[in-house]
């Protein structure tokens, strides 16, 4: 069973037909020459015109048939190159249908849990209170796995193009960072305008918050330190606002800085579920600073040293 999975496996056909390809236009051109050689001997042995055996358009011939074997190889490597990026978009949308459905299932097996607890048993108004305060901690789970699907489809639709008011941003993250304080109660967020004047932008606010919000749940769900630190700083290039969200978490290897911003890209293995999230969370992120017309980047210097990520965006005063 492996063997004929090995045969059928598309890099294997795809080898063996560049072979066969290669070895097909060799055996022509060394066929050519051979029978080159014996029509001349004949054409010494009867003393025959060249030009009337030997035609004078051969090596343009071997020249095209040269070309031609050239772009089926080439079509070849577009179709096996197109094969594999489509394969690879199987695996992360079959990854992420894993994991999503684990993040779904997860709050609403507790809150039905919760729910049970209520009816089977006398609870007393703190047991209440606090059994309450879970359940909503895990409708805001769901609200958010939801809300994230719904936001990338908007986002991605070509007709999307938002609500854009002039907002000062270090103003509008101080605000956001303490109107959510409650779901980063153990962390500490640091805020810092390098540029030491008020930085008005055009943005669509309720995008930035929506940044703001993965930024900084990314930033305590991938930390192991007791207490999350997230730095947010203000930075001014030559012709860049640039915004930079570090954070004391488990970091980042070389090989997934380039791949977190993919649409279901999930650092860890998801079939063990190492891995966390749905694996939208940056592409989201990504999409939003598009919007407004920047880039975005991230930066590790590896494993247990923390993230920054660096949302860059057109700015002259």
């Amino acid at each position: 069973m492996n063997q004929s999975k090995w045969i059928f496996h598309p890099i294997f056909i795809f080898i063996l037909s560049i072979i066969a390809l290669g070895l097909s236009l060799f055996l022509y051109i060394y066929w050519y020459v051979e029978a080159s050689e014996g029509l001349n001997n004949l054409i010494e042995k009867f003393n025959l015109n060249p030009d009337q055996v030997l035609a004078s358009q051969t090596w343009v011939v071997i020249m095209v048939l040269s070309i031609l074997v050239g772009i089926i190889l080439m079509g070849i490597m577009f179709i096996f190159i197109y094969h594999q990026k489509t394969y690879q978009l199987y695996r992360l949308q079959n990854n992420f249908i894993n994991s999503f459905t684990h993040e779904l299932k997860t709050p609403v097996t507790s809150i039905k849990l919760y729910l049970e607890t209520f009816l089977k048993h006398e609870l007393t108004n703190d047991e209440r209170q606090k059994y309450i305060r879970y359940m909503l901690t895990d409708v805001s789970r769901l609200s958010e796995n939801i809300n994230s699907i719904l936001n990338i489809a908007k986002l991605e639709s070509k007709s999307y193009k938002g609500e854009f008011t002039e907002s000062e941003l270090v103003y509008a993250t101080q605000k956001f960072c303490e109107n959510n304080k409650h779901l980063f109660q153990k962390c500490r967020i640091l805020i810092n305008n390098e540029l030491k004047e008020p930085i008005h932008y055009l943005i669509d606010l309720s995008l930035f918050e929506m940044l703001l919000m993965n930024f900084l749940t990314n930033a305590v769900k991938y930390n192991d330190s007791e207490t999350p630190v997230i730095e947010i700083d203000f930075k001014k290039t030559k012709k860049n606002l640039e915004i930079h969200i570090s954070d004391n978490g488990i970091g980042l290897e070389k090989k997934d800085i380039k791949k977190i911003f993919k649409k279901f890209y999930q650092v860890g293995n998801p079939e063990n579920m190492s891995a966390k999230g749905s694996g939208i969370g940056l592409n989201l992120a990504q999409n939003i600073v598009k919007i407004h017309n920047g880039k975005i980047s991230a930066t590790s210097e590896g494993k247990g040293k923390g993230t920054t990520f660096i949302v860059s965006l057109p700015y002259e005063k």
